[in-house]
């Protein structure tokens, strides 16, 4: 992956860990713009991952980081974002396969699922990721964006 922007957003469930994530692509050399939340105040994850979600559809290249409890409200709240393919990776190797196979360009994941260590590695894994140029892998991401409506 090219040194690109990253867009972060997390609830505060997720706050922590989205602090430590962020610190940890800013010294890969990546941007990153954070669209909060900025505390552990209650917060609403859709509120967060649907902008990360416009931000990220908007920008070619561009992608985004969500952090919540376990990933999953992210990733469900920013794949209703018309261009955004979500994953809630669970390891690295599931990381790689979400840009390798599926051209994720949003990555959702859990600060209750696991420490941030493993976190870090499933991130580093899915920047080191590049999309696959396989004609079958192309004509698959071709036909989720067929559904988007």
């Amino acid at each position: 992956m090219e040194k690109s922007r990253f867009y972060l957003g997390s609830d505060h469930a997720g706050y922590r860990a989205k602090e430590a994530l962020q610190k940890f692509l800013q010294k890969k050399g990546f941007e990153t713009i954070d669209f909060g939340t900025h505390d552990e105040s209650p917060s609403d994850y859709p509120d967060f991952a649907e902008k990360v979600g416009k931000a990220v559809a908007s920008e070619k290249g561009s992608f985004g980081l969500l952090v919540c409890g376990t990933g999953i409200g992210m990733s469900i709240a920013a794949n209703k974002v018309r261009g955004i393919r979500a994953a809630n990776p669970f390891d690295a190797s599931t990381a790689k396969a979400a840009r390798e196979h599926n051209n994720a360009n949003v990555i959702c994941l859990g600060s209750r699922t696991y420490p941030i260590a493993k976190a870090k590695k499933i991130l580093e894994a899915f920047m080191k990721a590049e999309p696959s140029k396989e004609e079958r892998h192309l004509r698959r991401v071709g036909k989720i964006t067929g559904m988007e409506r």
